[in-house]
């Protein structure tokens, strides 16, 4: 329709599995030689995953065109089968008759066909599309073909094409034996922003366009976050675009064409994420509604909670309880013990303390009104101190202080009281004169002695 307009020799964007369109960018090309080299060197069962739309069919159909020549190819599109049925259909590729034959007798003519085909020196390979699609008891049925091999080979190579539900399958817990058969995984990724140019691009040079890129950078980027990066999303996209600009007349695409193609495709109106002022609204409307629901929620409990209390029986008042006084004539009564579960007042001094008080010099009140003092502590016995006291040191003037404790120097009065005296007067104190009661002058180089009175 639009083929001359554009100067195309045939539809650039099929949604049919086209091999001469197969994109080998982003990872296409590295998965299909990865492909190429387990078949080729029988690595046994390999997997390959990827969403809808992906391009895991354009993948089995291009590596059924380049394997080699000595390779058997048995491809199976529509996988939903029974387990006795998927048996015949691979002996009816090898030519194996299975007429009548039951379970055990077609595994053993199966086998004898794939010695034969070995022996030739050929492989057999069955490449199995929407392996999602297959019925658990299949998938056992593929894990007891992937037994089939030789002392040295493994007569029969499988791959497994399938959408993300595959991975599911396989991680059941009766799945396990045929999960750990699987030597190779591989997994087809979205195509990023970048990729999506070079693809469309690529599509329409195959198609045999030679001039300039029609799809302006708007355009392409309306195209790729609505596609998601998924080729056949692309294909139905960038059709539509161009259709588009052949209604309007133009020879380029622009945003208005991609707009349109966009608003007539269903999947984007499915998943077409909502715009940053419409969460927004939906949050703060969210919002008003858990306030207004918590405030009623409040209100009607203080009212549940008022009306309970106004139904319930009032207590009757406690009568306040009078404190009993001790009696003056028990001085040294010990304060009562404070009964269990109440709490427990600092005890009140005895009388003989409120005497010793300092401040308090009257007779003690009654009890109720002991002043809140503290009681008098009992002397506590000092340690020796580093000098003696003069008295000592009088009545002892050989003695000899220890080398531990250093003599600290003597103090005023000390000084005063204490001067040098001659060796005569180290006597006993019976030799010194005694003063009379006279009126008598004292000797010259006496002590007096009536400080020690």
């Amino acid at each position: 329709m639009y083929l001359s307009h554009f100067g195309l020799n045939e539809p650039p964007f099929r949604i049919t599995p086209h091999t001469e369109f197969f994109f080998s960018g982003a990872n296409r090309g590295a998965t299909l030689e990865a492909l190429l080299y387990a078949i080729t060197h029988d690595e046994g069962i390999v997997k390959v995953t990827g969403e809808v739309g992906s391009g895991k069919t354009m993948l089995c159909r291009v590596l059924v065109e380049r394997l080699p020549k000595h390779v058997e190819t048995i491809y199976l599109a529509n996988p939903s089968l029974s387990r006795d049925e998927i048996l015949h259909v691979i002996a009816a590729d090898l030519q194996v008759d299975s007429r009548g034959e039951r379970v055990t007798i077609l595994l053993r003519s199966l086998q004898e066909k794939l010695i034969k085909l070995y022996a030739a020196g050929r492989r057999v390979v069955v490449l199995i599309d929407e392996a999602h699609a297959m019925p658990l008891e299949t998938l056992e049925e593929i894990r007891l073909l992937s037994n089939l091999e030789s002392n040295r080979h493994k007569l029969l190579q499988i791959v497994l094409f399938g959408q993300p539900e595959l991975d599911a399958h396989l991680g059941l817990p009766n799945m396990r034996q045929l999960k750990e058969r699987i030597t190779h995984s591989f997994r087809l990724e979205p195509l990023i922003r970048s990729d999506i140019d070079s693809y469309v691009d690529f599509r329409m040079r195959g198609a045999g366009y030679r001039g300039p890129r029609l799809f302006v950078p708007q355009a392409m980027k309306l195209i790729a976050r609505t596609s998601e990066g998924l080729t056949r999303r692309i294909n139905i996209l960038a059709d539509k675009s161009l259709l588009a600009a052949f209604a309007d007349g133009e020879h380029q695409v622009t945003a208005k064409h991609a707009r349109a193609a966009v608003r007539d495709s269903e999947f984007a109106t499915a998943r077409r994420l909502p715009a940053k002022w419409w969460l927004l609204g939906v949050g703060l409307a969210a919002g008003l509604l858990f306030g207004a629901a918590f405030t009623m929620w409040t209100d009607l409990a203080a009212r549940l909670h008022g009306k309970a209390r106004r139904l319930l029986p009032r207590r009757p008042p406690r009568r306040p309880r009078r404190r009993r006084s001790r009696p003056p004539s028990a001085p040294n009564r010990s304060t009562p013990r404070p009964r269990p579960g109440r709490r427990s007042r600092k005890p009140r001094p005895s009388p003989r303390q409120h005497q010793r008080c300092p401040h308090r010099k009257a007779a003690p009140p009654p009890p109720h009104r002991w002043p809140r003092c503290r009681p008098r502590r009992p002397r506590q016995r000092r340690a020796l101190p580093r000098t003696l006291p003069l008295r000592r040191v009088l009545r002892r003037p050989q003695q000899h202080w220890p080398r531990s404790q250093p003599r600290a120097p003597p103090s005023r009065r000390q000084r005063r009281f204490l001067q040098p005296l001659p060796r005569a007067e180290s006597s006993p104190r019976s030799a010194l004169p005694r003063r009379s009661s006279g009126s008598a002058p004292r000797p010259a180089g006496t002590i007096r002695f009536s400080y020690l009175r």
